[in-house]
């Protein structure tokens, strides 16, 4: 199984230090980064699990890049940051993040919500295991990758899976967009539907749906989405 990818953007590198110390002695894997500009230039070739942001970042205005990554990135976004104000909090909230934590933090408080928010999956009466079959696919939840029917991997993020998961969990069954803030979290509006539409796409090209087309995640536009296909659990 592979351990969750958590990315670090700071641009004080002691609190790199801490972060990457922390969160890898708890079992993550890390990447960190000083400025906004490589932190995205990565993103082209690795799909993190949680994204940890400050704010106050020398090339880029932060909360801009919060709401990048929540409507482009489909990764879940913890801001870390020493703006303390209301207001800030509620900014980043409403503009995508999934948390925020004031510095000084406790470091274990840090890794306690990055787990909080790896354990975040549907609520859903579904058998809890951690394979799924479905039209020529093998979902592998325990290790985060797609098989297709002649053994080929693709690797999937956390929060993709997530997706997939509720995708699976309720098929032939429309799934609002009500009933997905519900189950995935996060703050409803704008911001959490095109977090959401950019997760389907990912999820729609790693399963090679035709996207004028797609055969399994079709959207009902005004309502949701419904998955299609049959799903054997176990």
């Amino acid at each position: 199984m592979t351990s969750p990818l958590v990315t670090i953007l700071d641009d004080e590198p002691e609190i790199r230090r801490i972060l990457t110390n922390t969160l890898e002695d708890a079992g993550f894997r890390t990447q960190s980064f000083a400025r906004a500009r490589e932190f995205e230039a990565a993103l082209n070739r690795m799909t993190p699990d949680v994204c940890l942001v400050d704010l106050s970042l020398p090339d880029t205005d932060g909360l801009a890049l919060v709401h990048r990554l929540a409507l482009e990135q489909g990764a879940a976004v913890i801001i870390i940051s020493g703006r303390a104000q209301v207001q800030d909090r509620v900014t980043g909230l409403e503009l995508g993040a999934d948390d925020y934590i004031t510095k000084p933090f406790d470091p274990a408080e840090v890794v306690a919500r990055v787990r909080a928010r790896l354990r975040s999956a549907p609520r859903t009466t579904a058998p809890a295991s951690d394979t799924a079959r479905f039209s020529g696919w093998i979902a592998h939840f325990d290790r985060y990758v797609l098989e297709d029917d002649s053994g080929s991997e693709t690797p999937f993020s956390h929060a993709e899976g997530e997706v997939l998961r509720l995708f699976l969990d309720s098929p032939k069954r429309l799934i609002s967009r009500a009933q997905m803030q519900e189950a995935l979290g996060g703050a409803a509006g704008e911001s959490f539907d095109r977090a959401m539409d950019v997760r389907v796409s990912r999820l729609r090209t790693k399963l090679r749906e035709d996207p004028k087309n797609p055969r399994l995640i079709k959207t009902i536009y005004g309502a949701g989405y419904i998955f299609l296909g049959d799903v054997d659990w176990g």
